[in-house]
């Protein structure tokens, strides 16, 4: 439309709430990094550490998940009153000093790890910290609880931060890109962690054409300094909403207020009694613990799985590939999800089957999946069937996020705490669990074979010891995203927990 002789055109809207979305996607992005590094090292740490076997890092991934979980309320709770800005900075720095320290774990007297980009020739200076080699495997439980209670929050505070900066009608999408990022990091990590501490083609001598560029201490020092980095980025350019960057333009900000008012903060006096007694948010708690059973497999056991069961090599890309399948694939699925929410919503205005249909499809595609896992004969097929499930786990991360805001509203990070809380005591358990059953089929495979106990197994013996116990672990994973889908079948997303006029003041976070 032609405007008014003698009025100026309006300036088109800015769109400074995208780089709020592109600080909320690297941050993503170095959670899993730094969560998954821990699984591409499980390896050199049974080594290292003098581990019988991978099944006794259950202890340090159930601790990580324990400490994740038990911290996202208080987390969360910090972000919807004081808004995500100084959460996060305080998250972040952290848990990148305990990403940095778990480099330090069982280093020994005159060790050197720097000079050459590599442990030996022309090293510089070692250090000692006899503390870490008393007891290695009880440090990494220890600094993985304390790193994972450090990392508790982000994402709940990135979903507050998404709240208070974007549309309804985007937050969606919103979502499933930053959950895409956090899924393509986590499926970058191991073809990461080869080009610098394994080299690639570095396990056969005819194919290793680049070595390790670094030790693999050195590689969790540097992951610890690019969270810092992170840190003073984050804290020079974001605010908490956008009436207070300069940058925001009138019109982008009648986009995101729709002509709403602003988000309120949550106020000193939380409603406990009506979020906890929430028949739905103990629905999406329950679903979310289940989906994160079946997920953390694939940032935990899934890298050693392929180098024991399918001889998949440690040093080359292909392999690097297959052990990040369900992550490069999760990724694309939160974006498909996310977007799809959305766009379900927009086209029928039926929001409570919007955010909910895709779990149900996601979920049940992923117990179909894991069933296949039992049947795969090669290490190929195995890659397709634990990808697809990747893929169709995710495809709900869109869904599952946004009705934490959808239901939350003011309280939206409390609720995705809550959620992400239980997912993670989902996650411990699978950590856990999954030992346990490895544990225990490495036992029953000793007592079959007349041998007093699983550590006279030699190595061929304990990989079909542990590949029985496998199998089971599949069997375990399908049953439980059965369960998921009767979950998301009693979510709805248009029954917010504490409504907006509800009369409590709005504070400024």
């Amino acid at each position: 439309m032609q405007n008014a002789p003698g009025h100026s055109p309006s300036p088109p809207a800015t769109h400074v709430r995208y780089g709020v979305l592109g600080f909320a996607c690297s941050l993503s992005m170095l959670t899993y990094l730094d969560r998954a590094c821990l699984a591409s090292a499980a390896s050199i740490l049974v080594a290292e550490l003098g581990l019988s076997s991978v099944a006794d890092l259950r202890w340090a991934f159930a601790a990580f998940a324990l400490a994740y979980a038990l911290f996202e309320v208080p987390a969360g709770w910090w972000g919807d009153r004081f808004g995500p800005r100084r959460v996060l900075l305080r998250i972040v720095l952290w848990w990148s000093a305990f990403t940095a320290l778990t480099g330090c774990i069982g280093m020994r007297l005159g060790e050197r790890v720097f000079g050459s980009f590599s442990l030996g020739g022309g090293a510089m200076f070692g250090l000692s910290l006899p503390l870490l080699v008393v007891t290695p495997l009880l440090t990494l439980v220890v600094f993985s609880f304390l790193f994972g209670m450090g990392e508790a929050g982000a994402f709940p505070n990135i979903t507050r931060a998404l709240h208070n900066w974007f549309p309804a009608q985007e937050r969606g999408f919103a979502q499933g890109v930053v959950w895409m990022s956090g899924r393509m990091m986590g499926g970058l990590t191991p073809l990461v962690w080869m080009l610098l501490v394994q080299g690639i083609g570095s396990s056969g001598s005819a194919a290793s054409w680049l070595p390790p560029l670094i030790h693999w201490r050195t590689a969790f020092w540097l992951f610890g300094l690019v969270g810092l980095a992170w840190c003073l980025g984050f804290a020079l350019w974001f605010r908490n909403w956008p009436e207070e960057k300069p940058s925001v333009n009138q019109a982008e900000l009648a986009c995101i207020r729709r002509g709403a008012a602003r988000p309120e903060a949550a106020a000193a006096g939380i409603p406990w009694a009506r979020i906890l007694l929430s028949r739905n948010l103990w629905a999406v708690c329950a679903m979310y613990s289940l989906q994160s059973f079946g997920w953390y497999f694939y940032i935990t056991y899934l890298p050693r799985f392929l180098e024991e069961q399918f001889a998949v090599p440690s040093g080359n890309l292909l392999g690097a590939m297959y052990k990040g399948g369900p992550l490069w694939m999760g990724a694309l699925g939160c974006l498909t999800g996310g977007w799809l929410t959305d766009r379900f919503i927009r086209k029928t205005g039926n929001r409570r089957w919007g955010r909910r249909i895709l779990g149900v499809i996601g979920h049940s595609l992923t117990a179909t999946c894991f069933l296949l896992c039992l049947v795969a004969p090669t290490a190929t097929w195995f890659f397709l069937a634990i990808s697809l499930a990747g893929f169709s786990t995710d495809l709900a991360m869109g869904s599952a996020w946004a009705v934490c805001q959808d239901i939350g509203q003011r309280y939206a990070a409390i609720v995705a705490s809550l959620m992400n809380m239980c997912g993670n005591l989902g996650g411990a358990l699978a950590g856990l669990t999954t030992g346990w059953v490895l544990q225990r089929s490495l036992d029953a495979h000793a007592t079959s074979l007349g041998l007093p106990s699983a550590l006279q197994l030699t190595a061929a013996e304990k990989i079909v010891g542990l590949g029985h116990g496998y199998q089971i672990s599949f069997l375990i994973f399908a049953t439980v995203y059965v369960f998921g889908v009767a979950c998301w079948l009693r979510i709805d997303a248009t029954k917010p927990l504490a409504p907006q006029q509800d009369g409590v003041v709005e504070m400024s976070a």
